[in-house]
């Protein structure tokens, strides 16, 4: 029999069909920044799809009365370039593949000429019947075929089908549904469009937020596109506009995203966002060669933060609306004063043009909403008032004495300044009132330890802060609250949060310029002086407490008097504190740990000492942590003055260094070996409530630091800080704080381990083995630093402050060690600072090589090449 003329091979329509998506998509490619071309493209992706499709259709000899149906985000007659095409075989009642061996031979070769084809499809084969029973059990099934569009085959089948479908639909359970489904979504993106590598499809804030209004909308009948919606009153012009700018700009960059990576990819990964900046125009560099003050992947992040912030706000306004409407509300609104009421626990103007007529209601808003008790967000009609209200609020605005006050009223409540000040930063109000902060909003921070946007970080700082005052999270940080239930004004150290990272990305010190933002911020809003000086200095200093605690040696006088010095007096300095600690919680999970946390109280008790008035007194302090650690001591069964071998070995500078609970474990491990020519090593959790502390006693080598820290790179540890001291006898005494990934419960396995395997890798007189080379992650790929090492000599030039800066890896600290081994480098002191994936490390050294400049440039260069 001879085959029709008409028949085309699946391999001349694949041909074809890329030829043709090429032509299609070279029009996105080159668009730059505009938007305009986005929707017609995504349109006729969808119609080369549905040709092919045709084509196959008709060629696979189907029986009239079925039906080719496009589902899904190609029911809507929009294709992304390397989406899935979704499709359904729908078959009337009476017919069923289930045992009909033709029937199920031809849908496989259709399904199969579809991927020979280059189609990528998602497919199903169901009667109506079947639909509709999967719709009602699945309501992502239920959502997949409200977008049904026929593409080809029986017209009346179709027809009938929706007719059945929309009579078996139930708009409010479905609204339900969809809603929960949304909660949860953002749920799992931590609720925030600002992550640093956002989803632009799933993310809040991301083209499924616009989605489940339109499906919502589209299944109560309310409409099916955003004109439709502005028709039945539920979105203004205004908004559509909106809506439809950002919507586009969304998908662009989703487009965008799926021909950088040549595959479907809908996150915006480190690894692609400088090529999607550079796709959208932006330069790192001018023609020139001068760099450009924000790096063009910032730029293009901060553009989509804006569109997704913009999302989120209509989001919020138009679903609210689509649920009045399906459930008017029970709540007869209560009245809170002239301008608001409470309609079933939401602020609601009580006019549409309030904020036209009297625009310091606008910032009255968010004092009602945080004083009236029960309210727990704003209603529709408010959000949709605020959002259209955003071109008042210019210069004359924000100059306005009544406006200062309420703000002002704001930040001074004793209770709900976090919600306030983030409902605010939602509604696009904080940064039109805070000029200063608009600057910030959506501003990436490429520093390795920041997850979150600046504004999103000031805010989780500002929440931090507040959880210092409230009792309920009082078990969290108890020195915190304990400081906090005593210090007046708390809305000071609010106000310093909000302003400490508010000049980020300006250049220059961002500290010097967000004091000058907070004393004029001051000025404005009439602060008392003294409060103004003492927001003024946290937000000045709000660096260097962190700083010096993880760089200095606080064993030393001379650091204590000189940061006493700084912070002036003890209000100062627990403000500072408290700040510290809630900026450094606020930056990423990883960043904070027990061990920083320890340090900064160490730092602020030695502090308070010295501005108590008691001067520095060695010989007083070594004798009281002598005396701790003998009562300590006592509590177990040693021999009489057992200690006492061990404590005439060691000098001044272990006392200042060590607490007298380590004084006390040293002596009770120790006693029995000095100088017993052998290694003890001993392990156990750490008394700071994270990771294990290690203790290791032996005769002394030039490379026994290195060795130590290839121990422990070998085995997955993190040295968080580490303590070296030299005997009198010649033996080490060092003591380390190492964690680990492995759950604590495991802790008993890991020092018995440690005790055994770091004491055969001490004795090891073998070369010593090369650093392990981790693979670097992804975020250090995309935002590298360059590394950085400092040696200065201290006021008498006997030892050495070593500073390195570099991107984190595994076998970092080792490679350091070796250098300083192979210089025969002594060291004194290791404080190791990693701040998410970036190292900080500061080590006290001293050496013969360290008096000749050469050998210092060589150990310099050295080091280098180990951080590279």
């Amino acid at each position: 029999m001879t085959a029709p003329l008409d028949i085309i091979s699946p391999q001349a329509l694949r041909e074809r069909y890329r030829a043709d998506k090429a032509t299609v998509l070279a029009v996105l490619q080159n668009c730059g920044t505009s938007t305009r071309s986005v929707r017609p493209t995504l349109a006729k992706l969808s119609g080369l799809a549905d040709a092919s499709l045709s084509v196959l259709w008709r060629q696979a000899g189907f029986a009239p009365s079925f039906a080719l149906i496009a589902v899904g985000g190609f029911g809507r007659a929009e294709l992304f370039p390397h989406s899935d095409i979704d499709v359904l075989l729908l078959l009337p009642d009476a017919c069923s593949p289930v045992g009909d061996t033709e029937l199920k031979a031809r849908i496989e070769s259709f399904i199969g000429n579809c991927w020979d084809a280059g189609l990528e499809i998602g497919s199903s084969v169901r009667t109506i019947s079947e639909c509709l029973a999967e719709a009602e059990k699945d309501v992502t099934v239920q959502t997949s075929l409200l977008e049904s569009r026929l593409v080809a085959g029986d017209v009346a089948l179709h027809a009938d089908f929706q007719q059945r479908f929309r009579t078996a639909m139930d708009a409010k359970a479905f609204f339900i549904a969809k809603t929960l489904e949304l909660r949860q979504r953002h749920t799992k993106f931590e609720n925030t469009p600002y992550a640093l590598e956002p989803n632009c499809k799933e993310s809040p804030g991301g083209l499924r937020d616009l989605q489940v209004i339109l499906w919502v909308a589209k299944a109560a009948g309310y409409g099916h596109n955003w004109d439709a919606l502005a028709r039945n009153g539920l979105a203004t012009p205004f908004e559509v506009r909106q809506i439809k700018h950002n919507e586009a700009l969304l998908s662009l960059v989703r487009a965008r995203l799926h021909m950088l990576a040549q595959r479907r990819e809908d996150r915006l990964v480190f690894d692609m966002q400088t090529a999607m900046a550079e796709s959208f125009g932006y330069k790192s560099e001018s023609p020139d060669g001068v760099k450009m003050p924000v790096r063009a992947s910032e730029a293009v992040m901060r553009h989509y933060y804006w569109a997704a912030k913009a999302v989120t706000q209509l989001n919020q306004i138009l679903l609210l609306n689509i649920e009045e409407r399906l459930n008017p509300s029970a709540h007869e609104p209560r009245r809170i004063n002239d301008r608001f009421s409470d309609k079933g626990g939401m602020v609601e103007v009580n006019s549409d043009d309030l904020y036209q007529r009297n625009p310091h209601a606008i910032l009255e808003t968010f004092l009602v909403y945080q004083t009236t008790v029960g309210v727990k967000g704003l209603s529709a009609r408010t959000l949709r008032a605020l959002y259209n209200a955003r071109g008042l609020m210019g210069g004359k605005f924000r100059n306005d004495p009544v406006n200062r006050a309420t703000f002002r009223k704001i930040l001074m409540e004793p209770e709900g300044i976090t919600h306030a000040m983030r409902l605010m930063n939602q509604t696009s109000v904080l940064g039109r009132y805070l000029w200063v902060f608009r600057r910030i909003v959506g501003q990436m921070q490429h520093d390795l330890f920041h997850v979150y946007t600046v504004d999103q970080h000031i805010l989780m700082v500002l929440r931090n802060m507040r959880r210092f005052f409230i009792v309920e999270h009082a078990h969290e940080y108890p020195f915190c609250s304990q400081l906090a239930a005593g210090f007046h004004k708390p809305w000071i150290l609010y106000v310093a949060a909000l302003f400490h990272d508010i000049a980020k990305g300006r250049g220059g010190d961002h500290s010097e310029l967000g004091a000058r933002d907070v004393r004029r911020f001051c000025k404005q809003h009439a602060l008392e002086r003294d409060d103004a000086r003492l927001i003024e200095f946290i937000v000045h200093e709000h660096l260097a407490m962190s700083r010096i605690a993880q760089k200095s040696d606080l064993s030393d006088p001379n650091v204590i008097a000189a940061f006493a010095k700084r912070v002036g007096n003890e209000r100062n300095l627990t403000a500072l504190y408290l700040l510290t600690v809630a900026d450094i919680r606020g930056t990423s999970p990883k960043v904070w740990n027990a061990w920083k946390g320890k340090l900064l109280e160490d730092l602020y008790r030695l502090g308070l000492r010295q501005l108590g008035g008691r001067a520095p007194d060695q010989a007083a302090e070594v004798q009281a942590r002598k005396h701790e650690a003998l009562v300590s001591l006592a509590l177990y069964a040693l021999p009489f003055e057992a200690h006492k071998t061990l404590w005439d070995t060691l000098d001044v500078g272990y006392f200042m260094r060590h607490d007298a609970a380590d004084i006390a474990w040293h002596a009770r491990q120790l006693s029995r070996h000095v100088g017993a020519n052998k290694s003890i090593v001993r392990a156990r959790l750490s008394p700071v409530g994270e990771g294990l502390q290690v203790l290791v006693y032996t005769p002394d080598l030039p490379d026994l630091f290195a060795r130590i820290c290839g121990y422990f790179d070998h085995g997955g540890f993190s040295i968080l800080d580490a303590r070296i001291h030299t005997a009198r006898n010649g033996y080490a005494l060092d003591t380390f704080q190492v964690v680990t990934s492995a759950l604590p419960e495991h802790y008993q396995e890991f020092t018995s381990m440690i005790e055994a395997g770091l004491g055969r890798a001490i004795a090891d007189t073998g070369p010593l083995p090369p650093p392990s080379r981790g693979r670097v992650s992804r975020r250090v790929k995309s935002f590298p630093i360059n590394p950085r090492v400092t040696l200065q000599p201290d006021e008498r030039g006997q030892r050495w402050l070593l500073n390195i800066s570099a991107s984190d890896r595994v076998g970092l600290l080792y490679s350091v060690a070796r250098v300083l081994a192979k210089h025969h480098i002594n060291l004194e002191l290791a404080k190791v600072a990693t701040l998410g994936e970036r190292v900080d490390d500061t080590f006290l050294i001293q050496g013969a090589e360290l008096q000749h400049n050469r050998a210092q440039i060589e150990i310099e260069t050295e080091l280098m090449e180990a951080l590279a």
